[in-house]
């Protein structure tokens, strides 16, 4: 029997937390589906091993959103029982994964905003947050670090790699703009506006070093904080959710 999709009260706390944590599980689920299939076997490891730190920033997330709302869910509920449109992340996180330079452009334009970010919220008046913020800003340290050096290897390797790298940045750069989008939700916690300009200096940074053509300005894609997303979605939740779906309450 399957079981049916729940609705959360969206309190801006509430909905604060679970943008992170959806950008966090979306992230980690595309992560996932390299094992098998990266480069070398310690390239898996490593992609595994961000796509793990991120699934436990999006538990301790949901958990926290469990309990802001106080509706008796835990965090498998928000996971693995919410529809497409119910979802939070940023469009950026849900687009797959292509080769190998894409997704390291990918988790450079994601990490450069999250490290600033959880850096920021350590400071938050939310104790839970911070706690949390405390923990995530020394694995998104390692994952900015970790994309920025394979960013430069491949944007100042061979032909081929620079060509691939050049294209991913330019085919990704029109989803950074929603990493800075901000409404009541932020208020009281980190403005992701304020963010902009280290991110900007990163990125700059990091192109450079790896011979890339930094996008600048153009038009931007929108829309996945509010729930309107890319079709790609849908297909990453159908297998994530399939389990729970079909056997309600099942535990590991």
């Amino acid at each position: 029997m399957a079981t049916t999709s729940i609705t959360v009260n969206e309190t801006p706390l509430v909905l604060h937390a679970l943008r992170r944590a959806d950008d966090a599980l979306v992230l980690g689920h595309r992560l996932s589906e390299w094992i098998g299939h990266g480069p070398t076997l310690e390239e898996e490891m490593a992609l595994g091993n961000i796509g793990l730190d991120l699934l436990g920033q999006a538990r301790s997330l949901y958990a926290f959103a469990a309990e802001t709302e106080g509706a008796g869910r835990d965090e498998d509920a928000y996971a693995y029982l919410r529809d497409a449109p119910q979802y939070r992340n940023l469009l950026l996180v849900e687009q797959p994964n292509g080769d190998f330079a894409r997704t390291m452009a990918r988790q450079l334009f994601y990490s450069a905003f999250a490290d600033p970010y959880w850096r920021a919220t350590m400071a938050s008046p939310v104790e839970t947050l911070a706690a949390v913020a405390a923990k995530s800003e020394k694995e998104s340290a390692y994952h900015l670090r970790h994309a920025s050096e394979w960013m430069i290897r491949l944007g100042d390797g061979t032909e081929d790699s620079h060509r691939r790298a050049q294209l991913a940045v330019d085919d990704l750069w029109s989803f950074t703009g929603e990493l800075f989008e901000a409404d009541a939700a932020d208020a009281g916690v980190v403005d992701p506006a304020a963010i902009r300009a280290r991110w900007g200096q990163t990125i700059a940074e990091v192109l450079s070093r790896a011979t890339l053509v930094m996008p600048h300005g153009g038009w931007m894609q929108s829309g996945g904080r509010r729930g309107k997303h890319s079709e790609h979605l849908g297909h990453l939740l159908a297998p994530l959710q399939h389990l729970q779906r079909s056997f309600p309450g099942a535990k590991w």
